[in-house]
């Protein structure tokens, strides 16, 4: 589905991610983990059009998205969350997420359809429904973080990124999030996610790849990676995460 072939993003001659390449395939999860700084929110930027790369190229469900505008990633089927959580606090946690369903979505939808795929995306993330009328300002973070995954899911995505979704939960929250992105692959989502919490990245993911310095120093299954001493050296420390 996804196809990364040696890309590299550099940023006033300071290179943040160097000739990364990986490939996808429909419906897997695949867990993209490293240290602080390594490149991972980068990499998901400029997948999803919000940099564009500096070399390398990028093909997603056969077409060529390399220098692609974000809004024109996002309607052939590529949607992101953010590491930090991006709302519009005046509006209500519906009408959030009504946004992207009409603009995210390549199918135009009217106000009541929009709003008909808002609630049941809201539903879907597991946000209360007591609250949907709720202005966002006025949310917890897990709150928060629900809406911004069912207005990524309101566009309708192929693949779905996800950056830190989990951070900041606590442990019951996490276990939520887990069963909530593994609901999402089995509705026939394809997800690349950006995790910080091993536990969470190692139950979930069916492959993973590691980044350090912004270029990519693993791939495998999350036995392999916690097994491989590269890894372990440079980010994970020890063995004690399966």
């Amino acid at each position: 589905m996804l196809s990364i072939q040696k890309v590299s993003k550099r940023f006033a001659g300071i290179t943040a991610i160097k000739d990364v390449s990986f490939e996808i395939e429909r419906t897997e999860i695949v867990g993209l983990v490293g240290p602080n700084g390594a490149g991972k929110s980068t990499l998901l930027n400029v997948i999803s059009g919000v940099y564009p790369p500096s070399s390398g190229s990028i093909v997603f469900d056969g077409n060529d998205i390399t220098n692609l505008s974000p809004d024109t990633v996002c309607k052939l089927g590529i949607a992101k969350t953010f590491q930090l959580v991006r709302s519009f606090p005046e509006l209500t946690a519906l009408q959030n997420v009504t946004v992207g369903a009409l603009f995210g979505d390549s199918v135009k939808l009217s106000m009541s359809e929009a709003r008909a795929k808002a609630v049941a995306k809201l539903e879907f993330a597991g946000y209360p429904k007591e609250k949907v009328h709720y202005p966002v300002k006025n949310l917890t973070v897990v709150e928060l973080k629900r809406i911004q995954l069912a207005r990524a899911l309101a566009t309708e995505p192929k693949l779905l990124l996800l950056d830190e979704v989990t951070t900041g939960l606590n442990p019951s929250e996490s276990n939520d999030a887990i069963s909530l992105i593994q609901k999402i692959r089995e509705s026939g989502i394809t997800i690349l996610m950006v995790e910080h919490v091993m536990r969470v990245i190692m139950n979930v993911s069916d492959r993973i790849v590691v980044l350090h310095h912004g270029e990519k120093i693993a791939e495998g299954t999350p036995v392999e990676i916690a097994n491989d001493e590269t890894v372990i050296s440079s980010y994970l420390g020890e063995k004690t995460y399966m």
